[in-house]
């Protein structure tokens, strides 16, 4: 897939080197069998931890982006949505950032054999966000090569993009930072604001906050335009669009909201059923 004027902007430098952790290389390829069909860049993995082999599933599918939920324990990033759930074998390293690393090395410095585009790594932060995004500096500037990086003004593209969501603290850390290695998940209610896209390449929203239509009969004629209208307002500003809480249950009601974020030219959409939105992707290429 070409990339798009948007994503241009953010290339400048091209594609970083490879990380700086390395794994055994059985594990750094997994997934590879099926890389000779194009990655899926629309593709979002959402709560991407919770499937049986966290980040290599997505991968084994061909998302373009994955979604891992962090809490703060001590000096450790553990993943998990709920605290009830935390392990401390389950930590943001071991599960993402080592493998990340080891693929791109394995792969000559992408996620992707022979794509340059990187992949988004959402990471919502659970627990106090200013503490948590310290942290998870300190985390990502161990693996330097590895994120794209905004210095002193200018965007470097690298394998992998680190988006922050989740609690909204982590913003006024990230705002005072003259280079940094990760961007902010912003609200439709920071589309058309000052902040620019290298702070905010990402508008992110509930749908279910924003649309009355859950995909049985028509989408109303107003609801399309407001949809056509966000994306737009996003794109011209370099900005790209996700919309969570859309229908998960396989059926038609699902695949016609999803019909209709193609159409509007939605960037990430989002889903837990890795297969089914691969499928889907594939049957409407």
């Amino acid at each position: 897939m070409a990339l798009t004027t948007r994503c241009r902007a953010l290339s400048t430098l091209g594609a970083a080197i490879a990380g700086t952790v390395a794994l055994p290389a059985t594990r750094a390829v997994a997934g590879e069998q099926k890389h000779s069909a194009r990655p899926l860049w629309r593709a979002h993995a959402h709560n991407d931890y919770e499937h049986p082999r966290p980040l290599f599933d997505a991968l084994d599918h061909r998302f373009g982006s994955v979604e891992a939920d962090i809490h703060l324990v001590g000096d450790q990033l553990l993943v998990a949505h709920d605290p009830v759930d935390l392990d401390p074998g389950r930590t943001l390293e071991s599960l993402y950032l080592a493998p990340l690393a080891a693929r791109v090395k394995a792969n000559h410095g992408a996620i992707y054999r022979g794509y340059r585009r990187p992949l988004q790594l959402l990471i919502d932060i659970k627990t106090e966000g200013s503490s948590t995004y310290l942290e998870l500096d300190r985390h990502l500037t161990r693996y330097r090569h590895l994120f794209t990086t905004y210095a002193h003004g200018r965007v470097h593209q690298g394998p992998v993009t680190a988006v922050i969501s989740g609690d909204r603290a982590a913003r006024m850390p990230m705002e005072a930072q003259t280079v940094r290695r990760a961007f902010y998940d912003g609200r439709l209610s920071d589309l058309g604001t000052s902040a620019p896209a290298s702070f905010v390449p990402l508008i992110s929203d509930n749908w279910t906050l924003n649309f009355t239509w859950r995909g049985e009969g028509a989408f109303p004629d107003a609801e399309r335009r407001k949809l056509r209208d966000i994306v737009r307002a996003a794109h011209r500003r370099g900005q790209r669009v996700r919309l969570w809480a859309t229908p998960e249950v396989p059926g038609p009601a699902r695949d016609a909201v999803w019909a209709e974020l193609l159409a509007a030219d939605v960037d990430h959409i989002n889903t837990d059923d890795l297969a089914g939105l691969e499928a889907f992707l594939d049957a409407h290429r």
